[in-house]
């Protein structure tokens, strides 16, 4: 039996809806799309039928052959990759099959979302196609999103500060999130907080070192110099924190003395900071004065010099240091 898409009723959260499109570039994303049209078709018939095609295997009359009716009546889920790679005969027989999807068939495409094969997408579009979104997270808070939105999923409880360390810790890398989200939920019993995501993942240089200078500006001193100790027996090359330390204190004397009002993309451009850390930094910086700013700068100046050879304890340069910064953050 032939359905017209326009007859149905587009419900964008039914994964056996005759047409979805997952459109975007990030790969988990749309792995995960693709999966849950599948498990939707097997829990609905268990020997649901499950093509999953490279663009260069849909050759003109494929898809016709896929879709034509069985005497069996077989759920089907037919997957088609990269459409936006879909020869002219092909996307004409796709473009065909929109008007009038067969049912029982679930056909999913896969694009970019771009220019090339737009036409494609336009039409499954019109034809009343649900979509789902897997765009790159090129954005930090776009991220931090996903991750609140991962322990959701798991039925979690996790703080916002143990959300943004284990961003600042793994990267933009969405499946390492996942799996840092699974992880920390298999391992941890109650609430996900900072101090957990520390244990596991602040080994990592660049974030361990990061997060002390963070800590440290907000005027969070136990938490800062707790962070230290852990960076440094971690074997955090002391440098790298006095490096974050620096450029801590240096973001916030900088963004004190940029003009009131201004735009974050503009003060961006003019401080040389992507507009997410100009955020980040307004909220770190309320109550620190210019004198305050001078102290830290230089007790930051004499943590370096220590660790390069000029103190013969670094490591209590670098809490002397830490908690010089910290008390000018508290004086807000």
């Amino acid at each position: 039996m032939l359905i017209g898409m326009a007859a149905r009723k587009k419900t964008s959260d039914d994964p056996l809806a005759p047409v979805t499109l997952a459109v975007g570039q990030e790969e988990l994303l749309i792995d995960r799309a693709v999966r849950s049209v599948i498990e939707a078709a097997r829990a609905a018939d268990a020997d649901t039928d499950v093509r999953d095609l490279a663009s260069g295997e849909l050759q003109p009359g494929t898809l016709a052959e896929l879709t034509s009716p069985s005497l069996f009546a077989e759920r089907k889920v037919v997957v088609v990759r990269a459409a936006q790679d879909l020869a002219a005969e092909t996307v004409k027989d796709v473009k065909a099959y929109l008007s009038a999807p067969v049912e029982e068939i679930t056909l999913v495409l896969v694009h970019p979302g771009g220019a090339k094969g737009k036409g494609l997408l336009d039409a499954a579009r019109k034809a009343g196609a649900r979509e789902v979104e897997c765009p790159k997270m090129t954005k930090p808070a776009d991220r931090l999103a996903f991750v609140r939105g991962e322990f959701r999923t798991l039925g979690r409880s996790a703080t916002p500060e143990a959300c943004q360390a284990l961003v600042d810790a793994i990267g933009s890398d969405l499946r390492e999130l996942a799996s840092a989200c699974t992880q920390l939920t298999a391992d941890v019993e109650g609430t996900i907080d900072e101090a957990v995501v520390g244990r596991y993942y602040t080994g990592r240089a660049e974030a361990s070192s990061f997060t002390v200078a963070d800590r440290a500006v907000e005027g969070r001193a136990a938490e800062a110099l707790e962070t230290l100790r852990w960076a440094v027996s971690t074997g955090v090359a002391p440098v790298l924190i006095t490096s974050a330390l620096a450029q801590g204190v240096r973001a916030i004397g900088k963004l004190a003395g940029a003009p009131r009002g201004a735009r974050p993309g503009d003060l961006a451009r003019e401080l040389g900071m992507p507009p997410w850390k100009i955020d980040r930094v307004r909220q770190q910086m309320r109550g620190w004065t210019p004198d305050g700013v001078a102290a830290a700068l230089r007790a930051v100046a004499e943590a370096d010099a220590a660790v390069k050879g000029a103190g013969s304890d670094p490591e209590y340069a670098l809490e002397k240091a830490v908690v010089t910064i910290a008390g000018a953050a508290r004086s807000r």
